[in-house]
């Protein structure tokens, strides 16, 4: 049809009009993901051939330092690459996602991130940072026994980060710290058993007495070592927008999917055609005017910030906040089309198996995600008012 195959379809990635390789990598990774996404459900994980082809399409080199090979991509360019994944598979585009988390390697000493890059740019990092668990000091490092949550995309990790409690020796309150180990020295506890993003293997991972040297932890959101702007974009308010895109390119393929549906065959006789039904026909312009118009604050609000990181000012208070509502409002907006498609295509989405559903359950998790969830918005909210900004946000 002509919205999904036109200007609402998101933009190419590179500027040029002429396809380069990696376009061509970018689509035979979204035709890999069509044919493997019901394989993800039953897997529980992403497998490492996707990932392989993840790599070879460039997503995990673009929150590479250039000067480590890699190809640092401006995050409105990058949303939109996870947005266009979303809108054929909900965990692939999660996974794919954490593209962007080679930035917190960025805050590793320079000899550190040397050593992760030895082997090229398409390293891909996981992170279980929470809950927090407290590190011994011994010479040279810590001694760490933990066991963390949510470590999405793990079993297709290089590099696995986890969260300690460090004391910063002032008296204060312990500092959020993150510690990298190799992927295979982390033992992943195979538990995520979820109502959706079942493909994005976000189980529990696990270290006992292990030692990690001092040039293998940082402080969790210092400063990066890498002067480049990507590496000055705010990262908490990028986390957020990563997984927020994963419910635009969601809600895209929900309302693509309910057109398609709105003309084929009916299930009670004498029914009329959904494309016929008044309330059918209402709903889908609607969901297409909210995805279009959060969309365009998404977008905008990242483009902006990009050019006052390109004229080498750093982001502001008051932009920083919008970045972080925007993405929010992007994920409650997507969940909320993907929601009303449910109902207006009826009972022929009712299976487990069926598309539809499994974006609906998809795009409910990423609501529930701890950067986009309701406290986002009265956080925000005090500060469009004038009160402070709450500890940790934006």
């Amino acid at each position: 049809m002509y919205l999904s195959q036109g200007f609402s379809t998101p933009q190419r990635l590179h500027a040029s009009d002429n396809p380069s390789p990696q376009d061509a990598e970018f689509d035979a990774l979204l035709a890999l993901i069509i044919e493997q996404r019901q394989q993800f459900q039953e897997l529980r994980h992403i497998p490492r051939d996707v990932i392989a082809q993840m790599k070879k399409a460039g997503i995990f080199r673009s929150a590479t330092p250039s000067r480590f090979g890699g190809t640092p991509m401006a995050p409105h360019l990058f949303l939109r690459m996870i947005e266009r994944i979303g809108v054929v598979d909900g965990s692939a585009a999660w996974v794919a996602a954490f593209g962007s988390a080679n930035t917190y390697l960025a805050a590793l000493p320079v000899e550190t991130q040397a050593m992760i890059y030895a082997d090229g740019p398409d390293q891909v990092y996981a992170g279980g940072l929470y809950p927090l668990s407290k590190a011994t000091r011994t010479d040279g490092g810590w001694r760490i026994s933990g066991r963390w949550r949510f470590a999405s995309g793990c079993k297709g990790a290089d590099w696995i980060g986890v969260g300690i409690a460090v004391d910063d020796g002032a008296g204060g309150p312990p500092i959020a710290h993150m510690a990298v180990c190799p992927a295979d020295e982390v033992e992943i506890i195979d538990n995520w058993q979820v109502m959706g993003m079942q493909g994005t293997g976000s189980h529990d991972t696990q270290l006992k007495d292990k030692f990690v040297a001092d040039e293998w932890i940082c402080a969790r959101a210092a400063p990066a070592r890498i002067d480049e702007p990507l590496y000055r974009y705010p990262p908490l308010a990028f986390q957020a927008e990563v997984h927020a895109a994963c419910n635009l390119g969601l809600a895209r393929g929900a309302l693509d999917l309910a057109a398609e549906m709105s003309g084929g065959a009916k299930l009670m006789p004498g029914a009329s055609r959904l494309a016929d039904r008044g309330y059918f026909r209402s709903s889908l312009a609607e969901g297409e005017a909210k995805l279009r118009s959060a969309r365009l604050f998404f977008y905008e609000t990242a483009e902006q910030a990009w050019q006052v990181l390109q004229a080498g000012d750093d982001v502001p208070l008051e932009l920083n906040t919008l970045l972080r509502l925007s993405a929010t409002h992007a994920a409650h907006i997507g969940a909320e089309v993907i929601q009303t498609c449910f109902r207006i295509v009826g009972m022929g989405a009712v299976q487990s198996t069926h598309r539809m559903q499994q974006i609906l359950r998809d795009s409910l998790v990423v609501t529930q995600h701890a950067a986009l969830n309701d406290v986002t918005l009265e956080q925000a909210g005090a500060l469009l008012a004038g009160l402070p900004p709450t500890p940790g946000f934006p």
